[in-house]
């Protein structure tokens, strides 16, 4: 057993291996406070026939009784993934994967379990440490070190891996991975965060990841661990040469096609006539030519690009595919927007709900709610193809976190806008950058519903082509130019600053100065989409449609919430059902009554205001008489509230007996002429006349 120590940030961070799931081929557990993560990593040593892909599977999974609870629902055991789940799967998974060889086709799976979890530190920080751990301690050829660190921002100061309480008071969101030489992922979300600061935070951030990295060194140093040998893929002699003279003149014919289904028509013919034409002197090597084709591919498109600044669609690198935009799509949607950008194309829909639809998180952490939700799907039609449907995948988590990280800053509060807003993209065309579109589309759809957000936010995916000192930075990329590219880098923001940021890169020294050119490259382009966007609609409409619901806000005085609420409910249920209304009431005398149609919205205002009125001197009430007394009648002025009318201010001549003039269940106008310290009320029938 293997365990060492590091002080990081105030923080002890211990790394142990050799005790725990001793079976696997690399393991580590990682603590940090009271929070344990326990990672494992397992390859199979026999390549499945066919495979010419890195079969790489991470998962991330957090055990409720990490935490100490039980499972909620009724099987009582963990079930399928939560969003966060998924998504930390998918942010552990990215900044590895470009660091094994392109010739490593070993199954490999790595699984961080979460079997201790604190109030303080988030799991998931432990869990990017011990994958990249695991690994280095399995047979995998693994080209580490790497490490993660979360950053906050706290008064202008930078804080890594904070606790749950210092990321509450933190202005930016920020994870940061990499190797000691190179960042290899960037994930966040900002409030409007200036450029120059983006770029000081991720240095900020490399800076530690370094010194993580150091400390895995250290300990891997005193241990032996043995790798297996990537495949070795034997090119027959003469084969490479042979397809490229047979195929390079037309792939470089095809990749000037614009419309991306006829180009890759194309490509695809192109592929299967030379296979034919290769299978009597070749025969056999359908997979290694199917590679040549792509490797020959990637050369053509990088080099039109490097040398002659040209893309596959004409474009330069700074040029964005033409744009067009419609509000107003659905007539019985809240709100919804068109956006297209190229051969890619969102439809956004808004729906505009109440605090009752609001999400409920169950998490092992705590139960929390979220009132903002963007829910990204991606059909198969939208790229011309067949497909099973199933349920939301990690890409389609994952693209909808990042649209939801985008637009989560400009949406009002709850004290401003008391509505909880889903929106859902359709992604009805796909040629790179659909998330970036899905942002656009969603600040349109928002503008539509009429829901007053601070500023519009556009998003742009950029690109990176490296090709030893020339470097070419790329506006909107294409999906092409995604695959065939050295970088995927997705900024979103407003006019002022950047909301949110997804960057993975795939080459090693990417450098500050490269990124400092892409972001202003980015902002550039983000400006230009802004303003094709607020030419359909310039600002959220005035008023909301017709069918969204409507919601007031009052408050009553706290001790007069028992009385809306009433014993067991009844009141409130009552006035639900008689209204078709929704009532909600909080302890500190918060009403929210919610509903589509304006009568019962107002119906329910007013019963609510008649139990929790309360009288006013001077003022006259048209009350029902109640009881008779020998001294006087009482009189109920409105629900629940009596006031005696004494015998001497029923009329304005003598009256000898009450019933003279009064019976129960009389209608009868009074008017309150005082009200004593124990808040009984004086009522006059004589000053009414």
């Amino acid at each position: 057993m293997i365990s060492d120590t590091i002080m990081f940030d105030g923080k002890k961070i211990t790394i142990e291996t050799g005790r725990l799931a001793k079976q696997a081929s690399g393991s580590a557990l990682v603590t940090i406070g009271d929070t344990k993560v326990l990672v494992t990593a397992c390859l199979n040593k026999t390549i499945k026939e066919g495979a010419d892909f890195l079969p790489l599977t991470v998962n991330y999974v957090e055990k409720y009784y990490a935490a100490g609870k039980i499972p909620g629902g009724f099987f009582k055991r963990e079930a399928r993934p939560s969003e966060k789940e998924v998504l930390t799967s998918r942010f552990l998974d990215r900044p590895i994967r470009p660091l094994f060889p392109d010739n490593y086709f070993f199954d490999t799976q790595v699984i961080a379990t979460v079997v201790s979890m604190d109030s303080e530190n988030d799991p998931d920080m432990a869990a990017m440490l011990g994958v990249s751990f695991s690994l280095m301690t399995s047979e995998a050829p693994f080209n580490g070190p790497t490490a993660g660190v979360r950053i906050a921002r706290i008064n202008g100061n930078f804080i890594a891996n904070p606790t749950y309480k210092e990321l509450e008071a933190s202005d930016m969101f920020l994870i940061v991975a990499g190797s000691k030489d190179a960042i290899t992922m960037v994930e966040g979300s900002f409030n409007e965060l200036d450029e120059e600061e983006l770029i000081s935070a991720i240095e900020f951030a490399h800076n530690k990841i370094i010194e993580l990295v150091e400390f895995q060194d250290k300990i891997i140093s005193g241990m032996s661990v043995i790798k297996v040998a990537p495949a070795e893929i034997k090119i027959p002699d003469g084969l490479y040469e042979r397809v490229k003279e047979l195929s390079y003149d037309d792939l470089s014919d095809a990749l000037k096609i614009p419309a991306k289904l006829e180009r890759n028509e194309k490509v695809e013919n192109l592929k299967a006539k030379i296979t034919e034409l290769m299978q009597e002197s070749y025969p056999g090597n359908e997979d290694i030519i199917g590679g040549i084709l792509e490797s020959i591919q990637k050369e053509i498109l990088r080099g039109n690009i490097i040398k002659d600044g040209v893309r596959i669609d004409g474009r330069t690198v700074r040029d964005i595919r033409p744009i067009t935009c419609s509000v107003g799509e659905l007539p019985m949607a809240h709100g919804s927007a068109v956006f297209t950008r190229g051969e890619t194309q969102a439809l956004v829909v808004v729906t505009l709900g109440t605090k009752f639809d609001e999400q409920i998180i169950d998490a092992p952490e705590k139960e929390s709610t979220k009132r903002f939700m963007l829910h990204y799907n991606f059909p198969p039609f939208s790229v011309g193809e067949v497909a099973p449907l199933r349920s939301p995948g990690r890409r389609e988590i994952g693209h909808g976190s990042l649209g939801e990280k985008a637009l989560r800053y400009i949406i009002p509060s709850a004290e401003e806008f008391p509505y909880t807003i889903r929106l859902v993209s359709e992604i009805l065309e796909s040629n790179g950058s659909s998330s970036q579109a899905t942002i656009c589309g969603g600040t349109l759809a928002l503008m539509d519903a009429g829901v007053p957000i601070k500023a519009p936010v556009a998003g742009i995916a950029m690109g990176l082509i490296k090709e030893d000192d020339k470097v070419a930075i790329l506006s909107d990329i294409l999906g092409d130019e995604d695959h065939l590219g050295d970088m995927d880098f997705k900024v979103a923001g407003t006019a002022k600053g950047v909301t949110a940021l997804q960057m993975d890169i795939k080459i090693s020294g990417v450098t500050k100065e490269i990124l400092r050119n892409a972001l202003s490259q980015a902002k550039e382009g983000r400006l230009h989409i802004l303003g094709i966007m607020l030419q359909s609609i310039a600002e959220p409409r005035k008023d909301m449609a017709q069918n969204a619901p409507r919601i007031v806000t009052m408050n009553v005085k706290p001790e007069k919430v028992r009385e809306v609420i009433g014993s067991g409910g009844k009141v409130i249920k009552g006035i639900v059902e008689k209204t078709g209304a929704k009532v909600d009431i909080d302890d500190s005398g918060k009403v929210t009554i919610s509903s589509s149609n304006r009568e019962s919205l107002k119906l329910a205002v007013a019963m609510i205001n008649d139990i929790t009125q309360e009288a006013e001197i001077g003022k006259i009430y048209f009350g029902k008489v109640r009881k008779i007394m020998d001294f006087g009648a009482f009189v109920e002025i409105f629900p629940g509230t009596d006031g005696l009318v004494h015998i001497s201010q029923l009329d304005s001549k003598r009256v000898e007996k009450v019933s003279d003039v009064l019976k129960e269940g009389d209608e009868v106008k009074v008017k309150v002429i005082d009200i004593d310290k124990t808040g009984k009320i004086k009522l006059s029938r004589k000053e009414t006349l």
